[in-house]
């Protein structure tokens, strides 16, 4: 089994969305290596992985915030340190949301929203964490999600391929300014995800399931689950050289020429 880089002490883990598939199964996977977790997300509803992190032996905190407003998200940081005497040091800006829907019927409101929480969302998040630890001189990883959509565009998720495109910057510019203070920061850029944002479409829609997993050249979807080893992996000894890189896992989606061979979703 991985297990989080020794560098990094008292391993705490801030992490948003924490509710969603992906957010729960990150949660769990760090928890397994060592990690105390630090949730956050709108959603009421976390007694269930309280109980799973706690029956793995570690601490948990959960508070509600919404990472589009800055504000909220400093105050949030600030209740994780008062309740675990300390700076979280594996970050994992994971909150997003998405309308699939393409641009001329996007409104400006749901527009706003995206940028907000999938891209301020996640700068607001990953700055309010590692401020800290430059100010006290310790490691810490970042680890982004992302999506294969940065660089393949959909057209029925313009507003969301958009933020995954400056996600994907925001790792590299974080990642050269916070490489001489031993802050990593990387991203895990998912294709299809049979849970999360996507894993809600398959449930209702299971004709675009089965379209989806007929395109991707694996011909497997990916599970919550396996995009949470990505990211130990990413906190691990093994990837102590690697910052401002984008882990493609997407089974295969990127050899194509993008969403649009593939049937109509």
């Amino acid at each position: 089994m991985l297990e989080i880089d020794s560098r990094l002490d008292s391993p705490l883990l801030a992490i948003s969305g924490a509710l969603g598939d992906i957010g729960r199964a990150i949660a769990l996977a760090l928890a397994r290596a060592g990690a105390d977790v630090a949730a956050c997300d709108l959603e009421e509803g976390a007694d269930e992985l309280r109980s799973a992190v706690e029956a793995l032996g570690r601490r948990f905190y959960y508070g509600r915030a919404d990472v589009s407003d800055a504000g909220a998200v400093n105050a949030w940081y600030e209740a994780v340190r008062a309740h675990f005497g300390r700076a979280p040091n594996l970050i994992v800006p994971n909150a997003a949301v998405v309308t699939v829907k393409p641009w001329l019927e996007l409104s400006v409101a749901q527009w706003q929203r995206e940028i907000g929480v999938n891209l301020s969302g996640a700068l607001y998040f990953a700055r309010a964490g590692v401020e800290p630890l430059v100010a006290s001189r310790r490691p810490g990883r970042v680890v982004l999600i992302g999506s294969w959509a940065a660089h393949a565009p959909h057209r029925h998720l313009p507003a969301y391929s958009v933020t995954k495109a400056g996600l994907r910057m925001l790792c590299k510019t974080l990642a050269l300014e916070l490489a001489e203070h031993r802050i990593l920061v990387n991203e895990i850029a998912p294709g299809y995800v049979d849970g999360g944002l996507s894993g809600k479409i398959y449930r209702e829609k299971p004709e675009v399931k089965a379209r989806s997993l007929r395109g991707v050249p694996l011909h497997e979807l990916l599970t919550p689950e396996e995009t949470a080893e990505q990211a130990l992996f990413l906190c691990s000894r093994y990837a102590r050289q690697t910052t401002g890189t984008t882990l493609l896992q997407d089974g295969g989606l990127s050899l194509l020429q993008g969403p649009l061979t593939l049937p109509d979703s």
